[in-house]
């Protein structure tokens, strides 16, 4: 007999059971290409040799060996035979059983370069559950339809590529180190997987597809659907599987570089529990081979008596299953906790649908519902036709005038769409789309809506490879168009068809458009509709490079001049922003660290004079990201799985939350509903009063990051400055009216309090510690404060201000903080009984400081309260200090009595002010007081323009006449220099009012003469002016007879031609007013 190669022998013993009568002697001839048995093969038996017959039994191979089961017939013909042939299977078998696995392994690769795969040893390498090592605990055996499998609990992934042979030398003492070596490959291999897992979880979820969409891929399938994350996995795989078997070495290892993100070894790094498909040249092959019929399969079942099956086997497998439920129960709950945060990663629905909702399109109509009803077949073509040719027909033969020309156009809107959409030449879709866009020449409102819906529908029809072929191009020939209402509609459509858009169009082009609209366009409508375009590009946008451009576009449009862009940029354009930027994860890390870092650079720049205008720019972005950053707390607080919204959940108040500018700016629009937002606050005001905010790293951040360095900014702006404080002191009540007013007494008012401590020490200017006369304290009053208007915490608001005005007056310092925060909060009637009561405090203090502080607080009060709270709380507060015992006191009521005679009209209360005010001037007690004197003059300079005429008449120029003719006599220079001051400065107040002619004559030109006498001496200069000034008056008493009989006349008005006229202004124009610089002049003068 010819001699047998013995890798012709059986490579398996499923072979072998499959025939177990035969005898393995097929001996592989030349043609099939294997190579012969080399010489001296020590198992190649005689010719003449039988090859031995192997009964096995029915138990499989486990990969230790020990499930082999050799049958005593072939275990003693292979004894009693020296000449009887061994299968290689048997040999690998033995390998395997002794654990000579080096051995085996060598013996493997072997086989493999002679082209020759043994199944044994290549599913045992592998299998990863074959090098795992377990002490004192065999694995388990898992019964089965074919044997017996084995299966180890402590399933790892590990293969043999990740094996370490070195483990496995001779020496005696290495199970600690493999059982190290193999725990921390587990683990790394199983963080791996999770990783692996959230990956493919996260691109499910971001790359769904909805639901209408997949109608239209499927409704026309020249438009491919776009490829899915786990789909380009799979192929990748296939592909790099593909290259590999054909020798196409060097492509695969280029094509795994620029997949650097996927594991080509590794079928299930494609993704969870998805089956390996066939090869690609399986598919290619089998891809024209229908699929066979229900009727040819049948439902098979397979019975297992588990009778037969030892019991320890049961309560094996029984275990087995435990195990696996629990390592399902696990996976399940990971994947439920990474769909939750895939979901806090999205967008809510109501929020997109709130974005969605600026762009204006028409459905409502039956011709909206037509155009937006885009048909799909020749059946609903004809059905369009019915219902459109019965409006067109009549306009046609109608269509004389321009108006009925519009609305013919409007009535082929749905035909022009149904055509473009349907025919299948390109170049006759891109004309019948350039009429669409150029068929109305200025489309108007509800035009431009039925276009754009007209455009949305045909977006969602042909998907958005053809929307950026077919309908970008419209746009972008009109974005410079001669007509407004031209560029407002490609404005508004970038916007409106941003969804249907492929995502790299969306964040390249049709950004670069919009960016142009906004920088370039003169009209205002035009950037509007930019803008909040703009804000939907920002609810879509996925490319987070992106975002230094999106937050120089917010810069941009809110520095517009127009108050509806900015408008826009508020209502739409930050919230979509600041959205956008929760979902990169930067709105607390670099949004708004970024404005305010502007902020604390401006107020650095602005030392000798503050942007105001940037200043409200930076602040009220700041303002309208406070919305979308208590979402954030909430969203990512330690409560928010526990939310829940079934049950009894109360409804939100109506006035928890400050009024939004628009839907995108509500806090349940962010969140999703407003029940999802009922349920979040309940826990949230819970967890701030009794569980506190460690681990709460969002609100953490507010707290420790964002207020300290808001606090920081408020004292180094200017107190000074109204419009900052304003806007400072709104911020800081809508950021504690969101946050909610356990958050405002626990975490912001402590803040403040801690460095407004209420002591003289805290205001000594000398030493730096100013913090009392800062803008601090008017915004901490009017911002924090007055967020709640319950009794404590009016008490709270009363008790901070009476303690401000007692420190700054013990401590004489500038009052300036304290009457900001009466300017602000007196601006609203809810508080004037309120500062009442703090000046009131005030008035009944036992310092003088304290009463003269009240007494000039009442002069920034007056201007705002009703005449009836000024004749019953104000006048009587006056009129007591007035009496007071010191002097100062009596001269600091003053100015609050000269703002009463300005803005009352009740004559009882006026006559009760002017007899006030008399007494002050006729009193010989008064007649050497100069500093009283000195504020009646400033006193009536101010309030003598608006007075009432009778009161300036009859009581103010007199007094003024008097005033100074005794001037004229003042022994002190000093004194004389003073008043001289405050005259010119009243008298040229004064001089462009009405004025008859007998007070003129009797007291105007007395005074103005006796002020001249003064000036000669002191200042000629300005002695020239006011002769001027008196020769004008002098011409025009003259020139009475000849004018017009008249009641009164201004003087300026009465000036004899514009030559003189000129003259006189100019000549004033050479003068300063300010009283500062006048009395230098006198010094000069000495």
């Amino acid at each position: 007999m010819a001699s047998v190669n013995p890798f012709n022998l059986s490579d398996s013993e499923e072979e072998a059971e499959r025939r177990p009568n035969e005898t393995v002697d097929t001996e592989r001839t030349p043609s099939d290409g294997a190579p012969g048995p080399p010489p001296g093969n020590p198992f190649s038996p005689p010719a003449d040799a039988e090859p031995p017959t192997l009964l096995l039994s029915s138990n499989r191979t486990s990969p230790s060996g020990e499930g082999i089961s050799v049958s005593v017939a072939a275990t003693s013909a292979m004894a009693g035979s020296a000449e009887t042939r061994v299968s290689v299977d048997v040999i690998a078998a033995q390998l395997i059983r002794d654990q000579y696995i080096l051995t085996a392994l060598e013996f493997h690769t072997e086989l493999l370069e002679a082209g020759r795969e043994l199944p044994r040893l290549r599913d045992y390498f592998s299998n990863p559950g074959n090098f795992e090592r377990q002490s004192g605990t065999p694995p388990y055996l898992i019964p089965t339809a074919a044997g017996l499998l084995l299966h180890n609990r402590a399933g790892s992934i590990s293969t043999l590529d990740s094996l370490d042979f070195a483990r496995y030398s001779d020496d005696g003492n290495r199970e600690s180190d493999e059982r190290v070596a193999v725990l921390e490959f587990e683990l790394r291999k199983a963080k791996e997987t999770i990783q692996a897992l959230r990956a493919n979880l996260t691109q499910a979820a971001e790359s769904e597809v909805p639901s209408q969409e997949r109608k239209n891929f499927k409704s026309s399938p020249e438009i491919q659907e776009p490829i899915r994350p786990l789909e380009k996995r799979a192929l990748n795989f296939l592909v790099n599987e593909y290259l590999l078997k054909n020798e196409y070495k060097l492509s695969s290892i280029t094509f795994s570089d620029e997949n650097d993100d996927q594991d080509f070894e590794l079928w299930d790094d494609v993704g969870l529990n998805i089956p390996k498909p066939p090869d690609l040249l399986q598919l290619y092959r089998n891809c024209g081979t229908p699929l066979p019929s229900p009727r040819d399969t049948v439902d098979v079942s397979v019975e297992v008596n588990f009778g037969d099956l030892p019991g320890n086997c049961i309560a094996q497998q029984t275990e087995v299953v435990q195990e696996l439920e629990y390592q399902i129960s696990l996976l399940n709950n990971e994947k439920q906790s990474l769909a939750e945060q895939i979901k806090k990663l999205k967008l809510s629905p109501a929020f997109l649908q709130a974005l969605l909702s600026f762009c204006r399109m028409c459905s409502d109509s039956r011709l909206g519902a037509e155009v937006s009803r885009i048909a799909d077949s020749e059946e609903s073509v004809m059905l369009m036709l019915g219902r459109c040719l019965p409006h067109i027909v009549p306009n046609v033969l109608l269509a004389k005038r321009e108006r009925m020309v519009a609305h013919l156009c409007q009535e082929l809107i749905p035909l022009i769409l149904c055509t473009a959409c349907l025919h299948p030449e390109p170049k006759e879709r891109d004309q019948l789309l350039h009429i669409l866009f150029n068929l109305i020449k200025r489309p108007d409102d509800e035009q431009r809506q039925m276009i754009l819906t007209g455009c949305v529908a045909f977006a969602r029809h042909v998907g958005p490879t053809r929307v950026e072929a077919e309908l970008l191009p419209q746009c972008w020939e009109q974005i410079n168009h001669k007509y407004p209402e031209r560029r407002l509609l490609v404005a508004e459509s970038c916007g409106a068809l941003a969804p249907y858009l492929p995502k790299e169009i969306r964040s390249s082009l049709v950004l670069s458009m919009l960016q142009q609209m906004l920088a370039e366009d003169k009209a205002d409508m035009v950037r509007e509709a930019v803008v909040k375009s703009l804000g939907i590009i920002m609810g879509y946008i996925d490319d987070s490079d992106k975002y230094s451009q999106g937050f120089e576009l917010m810069l941009l449009s809110l520095s517009d001049p127009s108050e509806r862009v900015v408008s826009a940029v508020h209502q739409v354009f930050i919230p979509a922003f600041a959205a956008w930027t929760t979902e990169l994860g930067t709105l607390q890390t670099a949004l708004i660290p970024s404005l305010l870092a502007r902020i604390e650079k401006l107020l650095m720049q602005g030392e000798h004079g503050l942007d105001e205008h940037k200043l409200h720019v930076f602040l009220s972005a700041l303002q309208s990201l406070i919305p979308p950053l208590f979402a954030v707390v909430l969203q990512n607080a330690p409560f928010t799985s526990r939310a829940i919204l079934h049950g009894d959940i109360p409804a939100i108040e109506v006035t928890r939350f400050p009024r939004p500018a628009s839907p995108l700016q509500d806090v349940a629009t962010i969140i999703g509903s407003r029940e999802m937002l009922s349920a979040l606050l309940l826990l949230y005001d819970h967890q701030l009063e009794h569980e506190g905010t460690t681990g709460w790293e969002s609100l953490l951040w507010v707290v420790n990051q964002l207020l300290p360095q808001l606090i920081e900014i408020v004292g180094r702006i200017n107190v000074t400055s109204s419009t900052c404080v304003h806007e400072f002191s709104r911020f800081f009540w809508r950021f504690c009216r969101t946050f909610g007013k356990i958050f405002t007494n626990t975490k912001v008012k402590p803040q403040f309090q801690e460095i407004l401590r209420l002591s003289e020490e805290n205001v000594d200017v000398s030493a730096g510690n100013d913090i009392l006369t800062k803008a601090t304290v008017p915004i901490y009053a009017t911002g924090v404060l007055t967020c709640y208007n319950q009794e404590e915490d009016r008490k709270l608001l009363v008790g901070f201000l009476e303690d401000v005005m007692t420190t700054l007056s013990l401590s004489h310092a500038p009052l300036d903080s304290l009457k900001a925060s009466f300017v602000e909060l007196g601006a609203n009637p809810v508080y004037h009984e309120l500062l009442l009561t703090v000046l009131w405090y005030g008035v009944v203090h036992t310092s003088a400081l304290v009463r003269c502080t009240a007494a000039r607080m009442f002069e920034l009060l007056v201007k705002g309260v009703n005449e009836t709270l000024v004749a019953q709380r104000v006048v009587p507060a006056l009129i007591t200090l007035s009496s007071d015992p010191e002097i100062s006191v009596r001269i600091s009521t003053i100015p609050a009595f000269g703002t009463i005679m300005e803005t009352v009209t009740q004559k009882e209360l006026l006559e009760r002010v002017k007899m006030q005010l008399a007494s002050f001037l006729e009193d010989p007690q008064y007649q050497d007081q100069h500093s009283l004197h000195m504020e009646i003059i400033r006193t009536f300079g101010r309030v003598g323009p608006n007075a009432e005429p009778r009161f300036r008449d009859e009581f103010v120029l007199p007094h003024l006449h008097k005033l100074a003719l005794g001037n004229n006599s003042q022994a002190v220079e000093s004194k004389r220099i003073d008043i001289a001051t405050q005259l010119f400065e009243a008298y040229s107040a004064l001089s462009c009012c009405f004025i008859s002619e007998e007070v003129m004559v009797n007291h105007f030109l007395p005074g103005l003469r006796c002020l001249r006498a003064d000036m000669e001496q002191l200042s000629p200069e300005h002695e020239v002016i006011l002769s001027s000034m008196i020769k004008e008056c002098e011409i025009k008493v003259e020139n009475r007879g000849m004018a017009d009989a008249q009641g009164s006349m201004s003087i300026a008005s009465s000036l004899v031609g514009e030559d003189a006229k000129t003259k006189f202004l100019s000549k004033m124009g050479q003068l300063t007013t300010s009283g500062a610089m006048l009395a230098n002049v006198f010094q000069r003068k000495k």
